[in-house]
């Protein structure tokens, strides 16, 4: 199947979703995460502010402003580049591309450290890591520079076998679920 076959079943798979479900899954995924290792000795979290059918940040962020230093994404449809920007309240966020919520105002962050932690959506990741993102590419090309640890946030019925990659598909070291965590790296 070609990815955009498949990111067409993962997407109807979670539009199927009941709310409550979602809400109990997203709950799940948060508490393991917040309380896993990899979050506890990180010092800056990279985080999308969840919309839709992605796998929900809001609890997350809302625990991390109070203990780190949290960093959202902006996107730029021209060369289609993302940079994170610091941020102290969802205050700190209004619509932006694609209506996601992004920081307003600010200096992009660059001096990210090896114990930087970036949650990276997606909408399957497959046992070697790598993610059926949904199709712009912002993902891969921030990554490719990014030092740091990469975590997925995927539920369980999202994770596969083997998911077609290319040269430039970038893969995490770990995925949260609302079941567990699997190491990769």
């Amino acid at each position: 199947m070609t990815k955009k076959q498949l990111r067409e079943i993962y997407k109807n798979k979670r539009r199927l979703m009941l709310p409550q479900e979602k809400t109990a899954l997203d709950d799940a995924v948060a508490d393991r995460f917040l309380n896993s290792d990899m979050y506890k000795q990180c010092d800056e979290l990279l985080v999308y502010v969840s919309l839709g059918i992605e796998v929900g940040t809001h609890s997350i962020i809302s625990r991390a402003l109070k203990e780190k230093k949290v960093f959202c994404p902006k996107c730029y449809s021209e060369p289609n580049v993302m940079e994170f920007y610091r941020i102290n309240s969802f205050d700190d966020l209004s619509p932006g591309a694609y209506g996601i919520l992004e920081p307003s105002a600010g200096e992009p962050f660059y001096s990210f450290s090896d114990t930087s932690l970036c949650i990276v959506p997606a909408l399957s990741y497959d046992k070697n890591g790598y993610r059926l993102g949904f199709g712009k590419g912002y993902y891969d090309r921030f990554l490719s520079g990014f030092n740091g640890i990469k975590t997925g946030l995927c539920y369980e019925n999202s994770l596969c076998d083997v998911l077609p990659a290319d040269d430039y598909d970038v893969f995490v070291d770990n995925i949260v679920t609302e079941d567990r965590i699997i190491f990769l790296r």
